[in-house]
């Protein structure tokens, strides 16, 4: 028997509810029939007239209605086979997770409810007892007052209640579209939050910042507000590079003789710059009829070769990833030069790895550049005021 119900987990799950509502009924039982008759014999030898009004408005009664839901509340885990640092860790099926958090949340409720009710009852009965106990309560009645605390505790379970049920929403939502799991890298700018999540309860998700920090966010704003979730670069195996490097405008040229041979001479561009070379020299070998018209002949340009030895590179770096893209490409021109900009992943997503690559990459191609005549774009500083003023007093 034991070996069937291994066999088939639906069998299991349906047998482990079963036990779980057995236990439930069976909380409720042994706590009205045995508790509540305890109750109700101790009250009835005592002198004391307190705990007769206390049974009389069913104080102990709607108290005991609490032991199933918290043998529910308690019990659901174990009959799903789920634990509440499984759910949103993406190690449990989202039907499962989804099922334990419905109970769980709605089981609360129901004790939030029936503890309301219980203290009505309990206000209540020390209204009764009050005024069976003074003599002066006919004068000093407290009922009134009662009354209104007892209004405020149903709206503070009210709003316990629907923040539950809310909570409950916005789990489920979570859950069912796989928008946030346990140890997933979040960024929710609104909140200050950039970090891992590490726990997602009844009513907050908790991310750990990078500073070490903690921020408790309640769970309803991932439903509600944006938030960017780095799962995906994760799983690729891959993190993005996109960053720009500026070249100075005043140093772009049509490339010399000298030039074209020396940089043929690279491994990156040997191949490249022999079928550029060819390919120029078939297209420039036309002579225009006019003699006073001067021939347009297509012509290398330093920036266009290093362009092309950047592409070969990244295709030639054991830390890039070669199966996501990569781009090496121009931007517009603009006040800080010629932007070039490399678009391409890394094959280690782990941040510090990530970092030390990207810095690695663009340690070598911003060292290499005058290899090609370019320079890099950086604004003039005060060492750069100094030297044009020393140039000037010495041309003066």
């Amino acid at each position: 028997m034991q070996s069937a119900l291994s066999d088939n987990p639906l069998l299991s799950l349906v047998g482990a509810l079963a036990i779980l509502v057995i236990l439930a009924w069976l909380a409720d039982v042994v706590t009205k029939r045995f508790f509540l008759g305890l109750v109700r014999r101790v009250a009835a030898r005592t002198r004391s007239t307190w705990d007769d009004r206390m049974v009389e408005r069913k104080v102990f009664t709607r108290l005991a209605h609490v032991a199933p839901a918290v043998v529910v509340y308690y019990g659901i885990g174990t009959a799903l086979g789920v634990t509440p640092g499984d759910v949103g860790a993406g190690t449990d099926p989202a039907s499962l997770g989804m099922a334990f958090q419905l109970v769980r949340r709605v089981a609360l409720a129901f004790i939030v409810l029936t503890g309301v009710v219980a203290a009505s009852n309990f206000l209540a009965a020390i209204n009764d007892i009050y005024s069976e106990t003074y003599a002066e309560a006919g004068n000093r009645p407290i009922k009134g007052y009662l009354q209104v605390l007892s209004i405020f505790l149903y709206i503070a379970a009210g709003i316990v209640i629907i923040t539950i049920l809310l909570s409950l929403v916005a789990s489920v939502q979570i859950m069912s579209n796989d928008m946030i799991r346990i140890g997933d890298w979040v960024e929710m700018p609104q909140a200050n939050a950039d970090g891992d999540v590490i726990d997602i309860a009844l009513h907050t998700v908790k991310i750990q910042n990078w500073d070490k920090t903690i921020s408790a966010i309640p769970t309803h704003r991932f439903i509600s507000e944006s938030f960017k979730n780095w799962r995906g670069m994760s799983e690729s195996g891959g993190r993005r590079i996109k960053r720009a490097l500026y070249l100075d405008l005043n140093s772009v040229h049509f490339l010399g003789d000298a030039e074209i041979e020396h940089l043929s001479r690279h491994e990156f561009l040997r191949a490249y710059m022999r079928e550029k070379r060819q390919a120029l020299a078939a297209v420039n070998e036309r002579t225009p009829s006019d003699p006073d018209v001067i021939p347009e002949r297509r012509r290398l340009t330093n920036v266009g070769t290093f362009r092309a030895y950047v592409k070969h590179y990244l295709r030639n770096h054991p830390r890039v990833h070669q199966d996501l893209t990569l781009l090496v490409r121009q931007l517009a021109p603009g006040p800080k030069g010629l932007p070039l900009e490399i678009y391409c992943f890394t094959n280690d997503t782990a941040w510090a790895s990530y970092e030390g690559i990207q810095a690695d990459i663009f340690d070598h191609l911003i060292a290499i550049l005058p290899e090609f005549g370019l320079r890099a774009y950086q604004e003039p500083a005060g060492r750069d005021f100094q030297a044009w003023r020393e140039r000037f007093t010495a041309e003066g």
